[in-house]
């Protein structure tokens, strides 16, 4: 099916699915660090107190997403999405009127568990179970709100920063939050149920059978996956928490620096479709050992370089990463554990995306603090992502020819 056709017979749920996506943005990393340099003053802050408390935060909310995200198996996107925009917009009034350091962390927790952690895994687990042929390039298409959020919302925001309070600004983004409610109500009134998709069409993963959480748990492959499943959220997090202590350090303007984003977003958004064309010929297993790759090449360069050119083509690479992971793990998941349980075996993955994000800003901030710039971690890092390739890649020639024929489809 051509792409165009695809998106027209299918438009309602994947503009719902970006939507929800979007929305997911004042809990992501991108758009809270834009505030690091205001917070961090007015509360006093080093890079490693900071950094602490967004680790403390994040990391609480992967652990309840160990159980929030059993909810998409048991509630319609559309009623599950909207509760929980209604717990972000909150979320951001709270940010908007913290009250001091002390209640940072439970901010944060707030805005990652409902941003970062639900509406993202609502949105990738909703298009996975509605599409199952044509799934790489559903999710390549929805996953285009988390493109557009990261392209437009910096931009926006850096430059509204110059003209308004910062506390100002989060009762906007609260604002633009509820907004979308009633856009998502009305796309989502006709909504796939997926209830009834998981019981009449539910596909099988590995052996032929429905995996459930405590099956996953049990199998090596999952343990083999947990480097390769966390580093994006570690090391692309730390590079938009450090964007300011990055700018700084190369003697960049941050509002150049952040300038390059739109860069990143257009090659994220390629990349995207891309691998959704890829997955759906070729299937995961082919592709999700090496797609970050050019994260590891993106570090380096960011590391060693000094110019905004070297940014840019850092960012470049980082973007063919970020396409690949917004399309692979949501296919590899259904595609090797089936869709029966998906919602609860996918919340392991979201935990540990959540996790991972939550030890980067931790990690590089107490190094800073310590004397050890974040451009001078980069390349340490980069081996790191390359071992987790490899493993990964051994993992997937051992469990592949467990999958059944019909995963090619």
């Amino acid at each position: 099916m051509r792409i165009l056709e695809f998106i027209s017979l299918n438009k309602r749920w994947l503009l719902a699915g970006g939507l929800i996506s979007l929305s997911s943005s004042y809990g992501q990393t991108f758009f809270i660090s834009i505030f690091a340099g205001e917070i961090m003053a007015e509360f006093s802050l080093t890079d490693g107190q900071w950094g602490g408390i967004y680790s403390m935060g994040t990391a609480a909310s992967a652990v309840v997403m160990l159980y929030g995200g059993t909810l998409s198996d048991r509630f319609r996107a559309r009623t599950l999405s909207t509760v929980v925009i209604i717990l972000l917009a909150l979320s951001c009034l709270f940010m908007a009127g913290i009250p001091g350091a002390w209640a940072l962390p439970f901010a944060i927790f707030a805005l990652r568990f409902t941003g970062q952690g639900m509406l993202s895994h609502i949105s990738v687990v909703a298009i996975a179970r509605w599409f199952s042929a044509a799934r790489g390039k559903a999710l390549a298409i929805s996953t285009l709100g988390f493109s557009f959020g990261e392209a437009l919302f910096p931009i926006v925001f850096v430059f509204l920063l110059a003209f308004m309070p910062w506390r100002s600004l989060w009762v906007l983004a609260a604002i633009l939050a509820i907004a979308m409610i009633p856009v998502l109500m009305m796309l989502l009134k006709q909504e796939r149920t997926p209830q009834s998709m998981a019981e009449a069409k539910s596909s099988v993963g590995m052996n032929g059978k429905h995996w459930t959480r405590r099956d996953t748990l049990s199998h090596w492959l999952f343990w083999m996956l947990i480097p390769a499943v966390t580093a994006p959220g570690i090391f692309s997090t730390s590079l938009f928490f450090q964007q300011v202590h990055l700018a700084q350090s190369k003697g960049w303007e941050h509002a150049h620096f952040v300038a390059l984003f739109p860069l990143y977003t257009t090659t994220t958004i390629l990349a995207m479709f891309a691998y959704g064309v890829a997955i759906d010929r070729f299937g995961c297993r082919r592709l999700i050992a090496w797609f970050q790759v050019p994260m590891a090449i993106g570090y380096v360069i960011f590391g060693l370089g000094d110019t905004l050119a070297s940014a840019a083509v850092g960012f470049f690479m980082m973007g063919l990463m970020q396409g690949g992971g917004a399309t692979l793990f949501g296919a590899f998941w259904p595609e090797f554990y089936g869709t029966k349980s998906l919602g609860a075996v996918k919340s392991l993955a979201t935990a540990l995306m959540v996790f991972g994000s939550a030890l980067g800003p931790g990690l590089t901030g107490a190094l800073i603090d310590y004397g050890i710039p974040f451009k001078d971690q980069m390349l340490g890092f980069a081996i790191y992502i390359l071992a987790a390739c490899f493993l990964t890649h051994f993992a997937m020639r051992k469990a592949s020819p467990s999958l059944p024929v019909i995963a090619d489809a």
